[in-house]
């Protein structure tokens, strides 16, 4: 089949379907999307809440729970144990299909009778880490999200195999790490991006195998180095111990140094590691993947995000986000994992198979638009029928959606093939696809996008930002201070305004001489974020520019000599950023 340009229905730019897409739609017996790729991803992500956590009473046992959904939604809640227990039954909101109605509004309705479980995640396997979200096996964890087999971190994100961690985002087999951004492999890294296999490092990246390194960029198997220059190891512990960032003003002045140097050093267009035919951003072990960012242990799939490694691969996903171990034909599904042919689906895992239309499927064969339920098989709209009914049903409500789609305020028709619209997510923008795709509260509105005004505040603020001493020396009393955030939620980071130190925390900033951070953990995920690209791709030309440019040292190793570099790539690097990207070959003939 040849490809075909289409115009979003969402942002009205034209895209393109492919016949690689076309191949995969008819493998899974879906229509071809009618939004763009980006447009699809936003939508999914609008159902994505990671971080955006709040009081609730669980509705079953009546004891106080933090949950993903604020008490300003129709949600019912239930706490982790009542809702993976067995004292209730989702099935007994089974309703029967209403064909005078469009199917959609029918399963929403379904979603806000059904009991939502309070946050996502592998409760039984936490060990005192009760304030974390789409979490597996950690212990003595907190405000910890999207992460596994980790112990003693705190405010980290898509972190694996860590401990006594603090503020991290992509962090993998790390330990005694600050404040770093996709590294792995680290221990006593900190201030640090894209560092693999380092040992005291600081201000630094994009280094690897280098020990007592600090602000340094590009850097491979090197030790006393500072600002790229080397040293003895007298001169350098000497001069470490006047930049060390111990004080606010040396944190200060020494990101600002690195970042000079940071932006002398070519970057590679991708982050990748041992990948055949990919195309995206912070790829690794992928084989024929496309237009992915954060993706492992995948193949043969495109418009993927945070995909987490299994014991398996996983194969043939297409615009499938967040999870996915030991996975197969996903489409449009968000949240799920160790299941096979999933479709439109929201929280589906433990081996559920033909899955369309449905949240919260535990362990499902044939169910259609299911909210909630765990080990059933063929059910439509949490109502058991027979196999013959089922696919009879299935059938006629397919036809049906697309005869009386669903419309959304905006007038964006959902017919069969579609994902949930934003509109109906229970999350507000602002707190789910705001991290990687920033719009103002107007453009949300506009967009037709839900916007959900912050909790009200029941705590007052005790201690200013800048009244925290500027040293590592502090008080035990710090602890039951309220600080206010130095954005003062003047900010597009979901700003929370005040917060406190835990015990923890305070310990680790004296053990390792850091003074105390100034600005809330959702400014500081969110700082740590914006240090890495976002999932949108473009096309560039090499920037290596010959001899005549000198921007590189090792002349005779590149293939197009003094001339400027002819090779063209797609990469997340934007070409208004002020990096200097390189091709794959001009790069390793600097840096590898």
């Amino acid at each position: 089949m040849n490809s075909e340009t289409k115009v979003c229905q969402n942002c009205k730019q034209q895209f393109t379907i492919e016949p690689e897409d076309f191949d995969f739609y008819k493998k899974i017996s879906v229509p071809p999307p009618t939004f763009c790729s980006e447009c699809r991803l936003v939508r999914r992500l609008c159902w994505r809440n990671e971080r955006s956590l709040h009081k609730r009473t669980c509705a079953l046992c009546g004891k106080a729970t933090l949950a993903v959904y604020s008490d300003k939604t129709p949600i019912t809640v239930y706490c982790n144990e009542c809702w993976w227990s067995d004292k209730w039954d989702a099935m007994d909101y089974g309703v029967d299909f209403d064909p005078s109605r469009p199917f959609l509004a029918q399963l929403f309705e379904l979603m806000h009778r059904v009991p939502a479980v309070s946050r996502f995640g592998m409760h039984t396997t936490l060990v005192n880490s009760e304030y974390t979200n789409m979490v597996g096996y950690l212990k003595n964890c907190y405000l910890t999200t999207h992460s596994d087999y980790s112990e003693d971190c705190a405010y980290g994100s898509n972190l694996t195999n860590a401990k006594d961690c603090v503020d991290t985002y992509l962090a993998d087999k790390c330990e005694a790490c600050y404040e770093i951004t996709n590294c792995r492999e680290c221990y006593r890294v900190m201030f640090s991006v894209d560092c693999q296999s380092c040992h005291n490092v600081l201000f630094s990246r994009n280094c690897a195998g280098c020990n007592d390194c600090f602000g340094c960029a590009n850097l491979r198997s090197k030790q006393y180095h500072i600002f790229n220059e080397p040293f003895s190891k007298e001169e350098y512990e000497r001069k470490l111990q006047e930049l060390y960032p111990s004080t606010i003003q040396k944190l200060q002045s020494a990101g600002e140094q690195s970042s000079k140097i940071w932006d002398q050093y070519p970057q590679k267009y991708m982050h990748e590691r041992h990948n055949a035919h990919v195309t995206g951003d912070y790829i690794y072990e992928c084989k024929n993947v496309r237009d992915s960012f954060i993706a492992a242990k995948l193949q043969d799939s495109r418009f993927c995000m945070m995909i987490t490694p299994g014991e398996s691969v996983s194969s043939d996903c297409w615009d499938f986000t967040h999870f996915g171990a030991d996975s197969e034909l996903f489409y449009e599904t968000l949240m799920a994992g160790y299941s096979s042919r999933v479709r439109f689906g929201w929280f589906v895992t433990m081996s559920s198979q033909e899955v369309e239309y449905s949240m919260s499927s535990i362990g499902n064969n044939d169910i259609f638009g299911c909210v909630g339920l765990k080990k059933k098989q063929h059910c439509i709209l949490n109502k058991q029928y027979s196999k013959g009914e089922y696919e009879a049903l299935r059938e006629k409500i397919t036809r049906h959606m697309n005869e009386m789609p669903y419309v959304d305020a905006k007038g964006r028709i959902y017919k069969y093939g579609e994902f949930f619209p934003a509109e109906q997510s229970p999350f507000g923008y602002n707190e789910t696809a705001h991290i990687y795709f920033p719009l103002s509260k107007k453009e949300i509105i506009d967009h037709g996008y839900v916007w959900r005004e912050p909790d009200e505040r029941t705590y007052s603020v005790t201690k200013k930002s800048n009244d925290l001493p500027d040293t590592f020396e502090f008080a035990d009393s710090l602890k039951s201070e309220v600080v206010a955030c130095e954005h003062k939620d003047k900010c597009d980071h979901n700003c929370s305004i005040a917060f406190r130190f835990i015990p923890y925390e305070l310990d680790f900033y004296r053990k390792y001489k850091l003074p105390l951070p100034r600005l809330c953990p959702n400014c500081r995920h969110a700082g740590r974020v914006l240090k890495t690209n976002l999932p949108r791709l473009s096309k560039r030309h090499c920037a290596c520019e010959g001899k005549k440019g000198g921007a590189y040292t090792n002349v005779a190793a590149h293939f197009h000599g003094n001339e400027k570099c002819p090779n063209k790539f797609e990469t997340s690097y934007a070409p208004d950023r002020s990096e200097i990207v390189y091709c794959e070959q001009c790069y390793n003939a600097e840096v590898a």
